[in-house]
């Protein structure tokens, strides 16, 4: 399909399907960081530490484990999705459509990157 065509969010090629089942797996343990503004979603719709000043050595280690397994997954996540879509030159579209759907999903009270780089929680 040419990238002109909306971005089906839900479908589910099986690429698709396996990434999603690996981010729902560790959705739980990013929350107990999320709650508190530890962590944060970034502008570019990546996970971020956005206070890490109240984290041991140990949770600080833990946390940024976390996101160094969330991230690239996001980005699996994205290429399966453009790849459902046609290849490569649905990237952009669907790396946009997947992060305003990241941001849609994000609950109130938990910490949003603005585009300037500024952190404000989600009324």
């Amino acid at each position: 399909a040419p990238p002109s065509d909306p971005i089906n969010l839900d479908i589910g090629t099986p690429p698709v399907i396996i990434v999603r089942h690996t981010l729902a797996q560790r959705s739980s343990r990013l929350v107990y960081f999320y709650d508190p503004g530890i962590i944060g979603l970034g502008n570019d719709g990546m996970i971020k530490i956005r206070d890490g000043s109240r984290l041991n050595l140990a949770q600080r280690q833990i946390a940024e484990k976390l996101i160094d397994q969330e991230n690239p997954d996001r980005n699996s996540l994205i290429y399966a999705l453009a790849e459902a879509h046609g290849g490569q030159d649905a990237e952009p579209a669907a790396r946009e459509a997947q992060v305003k759907r990241w941001k849609a999903q994000f609950h109130s009270g938990w910490w949003v990157e603005d585009a300037q780089g500024n952190w404000h929680q989600k009324p």
